[in-house]
């Protein structure tokens, strides 16, 4: 299920791209290279202002692609990165094992004082 979710995610992206990227290229003009730059830019935050929208079309379908396309770029991000935080936690836990695996069969060291009951402290007064 979570490989279907990530395409799917993935997926999402990609058609949010593409459709930026016409967008862009059919509304303002814009060579294919401009309209994807602009396109990731936008929806990545970075925003460099070299390229901006001229028509009001341009501008209005900007507005509504950052609204649409930025909760699905941080969405994937987030889903990125919660990945890779298990994907460590599983290494950690993996190696934790393997560390212990070695000494788990070994006694543990006893309190020589403690071996002989007769060495105990007194607590009579």
């Amino acid at each position: 299920m979570r490989i279907f979710n990530a395409f799917a995610l993935f997926a999402t992206v990609m058609v949010i791209v593409a459709g930026g990227t016409v967008f862009f290229r059919h509304v303002e003009g814009w060579s294919w290279l401009d309209s994807y730059f602009f396109t990731v830019v936008t929806l990545s935050t970075v925003g460099y202002g070299s390229i901006v929208p001229a028509t009001a079309l341009g501008k209005i379908g900007t507005t509504v692609f950052i609204f649409l396309g930025l909760g699905v770029f941080a969405v994937a991000l987030q889903q990125f990165g919660a990945f890779a935080a298990r994907k460590r936690e599983e290494h950690t836990e993996w190696l934790v094992a393997q560390l212990g695996h070695g000494h788990h069969n070994r006694r543990k060291p006893t309190d020589p004082k403690a071996d002989n009951a007769n060495d105990a402290p007194s607590h009579d007064a």
